[in-house]
């Protein structure tokens, strides 16, 4: 799937013109100019006529086109979808027209997202900047790139596009586009307030899960699922089999003895007598990093970037087989840990909760995890603003990363590092970027710094899984992650504190969500499996191949890498699996800048087509 939004006015028309081609369709306005432009599948597009306004809803949704054409007809405003918006199932783009103006708007998570640009005169929104840049004078925005060396890239920066003059939807947003091509952002979604107990709000995440695999399976003959054996994919794979659709589940056996995934995964499957299962030895598929970048260049990724990059030829192994079975798409449990998992400021906000039983879980966590006394009561005492903790991490980007015995501190999921083998201009980049940011005294996405978090990685998820989804075209097949739809994230979030942390029970408002639903077996586990060996093998057997990289890197010729820094450091990996994360941003960077994406010539005009 990809198209254009054009405003209704004859200046866009050319622009729809210059995108005509095979298999190119097209959706007009009420006044008959075009409107969506672009490529799309039946069964992913829902079309409402409601007189002078328009509807169209792109991807996996349940609508009733009667009600909703009604709707559309007595609407007045764009303002008026706000209760539809919140209403629907599924993972999908919005866009509606109404006598001249248009609304457009994507997910929460941003697995569907909304980007938008000035070209001639006027503003067009697109799902991918590469429907933009295809018809625009751009370039690489070289500061946006250092920033991906950033670990982790903190919101609000996290979302920033690498294409000059091409613009990211902000969180909870519509866009507003005129009849005379000019646009604004309109904030539509609040978070909800975490006070709703799991024994109300139990119902609720469940059916939103439910409806959210079920409208992935409807209208499908097969419908595939990662069955890993951990919580978030088996219980997708058990929503599954309860739909129409046969299913057929993937397990990848693991390296480490030590891990139990195969194990869970076989008992799920024996849960799921109807339904296809297949498990592979790990030796049968692709070592983590063989996707990694090699001198003859990587694939076309336009948007950036892939941020999951070490495990590319993995996944794209499992979508070939996956199109070999039929199925067009493919559920993954990504979002769930997200959600339901522990965040690292989950006691900074029980304390403020709930504070006697905080109190109590905050001594836990500290014994567990060896917090030292002081260190513990300062991070929970705490009380600076978020764009005071953004100006503050700037000045420790060039820092060695904390000792593992800390506690965490701050808004963000840890501390922001850059890698030891940045180079200082690369440094001085992000540390400008992040003090800017933060003088422009940005609100966070919640001032509970607990929803804050979640909704943060809630939304790097999300990024992540656009881009793949983006990568995997060529292979006409999409991994569809329902956890991270709206109807889902809303419910979670609702979840009061302290029932999200019980001691004992792992994942505990989800479990409690979907108890009956999902049997006994599957919701008792309580522990993950861990794939630590998987990265060390991988990098291990391509480290040769990966450190010839430097020989020629095109991150130096930007001056954002040492060379000579990066090749020590691969042979050289320290213990720990977080010490490998710096790689993954660094070698998705790399694979990104030998794409033909990043080296071809950008300029195009309507008058000549797009590049």
């Amino acid at each position: 799937m990809e198209f254009l939004i054009l405003p209704d006015c004859a200046a866009a028309e050319p622009l729809a013109r210059a995108v005509t081609g095979p298999g190119v369709r097209t959706v007009a306005h009420a006044s008959g100019r075009p409107w969506l432009v672009g490529r799309w599948n039946d069964d992913a597009c829902v079309v409402v006529d409601g007189g002078h306004n328009r509807l169209v809803l792109l991807g996996p949704t349940r609508a009733d086109t009667g009600p909703l054409g009604r709707l559309l007809a007595n609407s007045r405003s764009p303002h008026d979808l706000d209760s539809l918006a919140r209403s629907l199932p599924g993972n999908f783009h919005l866009a509606a027209s109404f006598d001249g103006r248009t609304r457009t708007q994507g997910s929460l998570s941003t697995a569907r997202h909304v980007f938008h640009a000035r070209i001639d005169g006027l503003t067009v929104a697109a799902d991918s900047p590469s429907g933009l840049t295809a018809l625009m004078e751009t370039g690489l925005d070289e500061e946006a790139l250092a920033l991906q060396l950033l670990l982790p890239v903190p919101w609000p920066l996290a979302g920033r596009p690498v294409w000059t003059g091409v613009r990211s939807l902000d969180f909870g947003c519509w866009l507003d586009v005129g009849p005379d091509g000019e646009a604004r952002e309109v904030s539509w979604w609040t978070p909800p307030e975490p006070a709703t107990p799991i024994s109300r709000a139990a119902e609720a995440i469940r059916e939103a899960l439910a409806d959210s695999v079920a409208v992935r399976a409807a209208r499908q003959e097969v419908v595939s699922a990662d069955l890993s054996g951990g919580l978030d994919s088996t219980s997708l794979c058990l929503l599954a089999d309860r739909t129409d659709a046969r299913l057929v589940t993937h397990h990848w056996k693991p390296m480490d003895r030590a891990n139990a995934d195969t194990t869970w995964a076989r008992r799920a499957a024996e849960l799921m007598p109807s339904a296809r299962h297949r498990f592979v030895d790990v030796a049968e598929g692709p070592l983590w990093y063989e996707a990694a970048p090699d001198r003859d260049g990587a694939r076309d990724d336009v948007e950036g970037p892939l941020v999951w990059t070490r495990n590319r030829a993995h996944t794209e192994s499992l979508a070939r087989t996956v199109r070999a079975e039929g199925a067009s798409r493919h559920l993954i449990g990504v979002g769930g840990d997200e959600l339901f998992g522990v965040s690292p400021q989950f006691g900074w906000s029980l304390i403020r909760s709930d504070p006697l039983r905080g109190i109590r879980t905050v001594r836990r966590f500290r014994s567990v995890n060896r917090w030292p006394l002081g260190a513990t009561v300062r991070s929970l005492a705490d009380r600076s603003s978020f764009s005071d903790a953004l100006a503050r991490a700037a000045l420790h980007l060039a820092d060695p990363p904390a000792p593992r015995f800390t506690p965490p501190s701050g808004w963000g999921r840890g501390d922001l590092r850059m890698p030891a083998w940045a180079t200082p201009d690369a440094v001085a980049v992000a540390r400008r970027l992040l003090t800017d940011t933060a003088a422009r005294r940005p609100r966070p996405l919640h001032p509970d710094r607990l929803q804050h978090q979640t909704l943060e990685v809630t939304v790097l998820s999300g990024h992540a899984a656009r881009q793949l989804n983006r990568s995997l075209r060529p292979f006409d097949v999409t991994f569809e992650t329902p956890f991270l739809d709206d109807r889902v994230i809303e419910a979670a979030l609702s979840v009061r504190v302290a029932d999200r942390v019980v001691p004992g029970r792992y994942k505990p408002a989800l479990t409690t969500a979907l108890r009956g639903a999902v049997p006994d077996a599957v919701l008792d586990r309580r522990d993950k499996g861990a794939f630590g060996q998987e990265a060390y093998e991988g990098l291990y057997r391509n480290r040769e191949r990966l450190a010839g990289l430097c020989d020629d890197l095109r991150l130096a010729e930007h001056g954002l890498v040492d060379a000579d820094a990066l090749r020590a450091a691969l042979y050289r990996p320290m213990p720990g699996t977080r010490s490998l994360t710096p790689f993954e941003n660094t070698l998705a960077c790399e694979t990104w800048l030998r794409s033909p994406s990043a080296v071809a010539p950008l300029a195009a005009s309507p008058a000549g087509g797009p590049r």
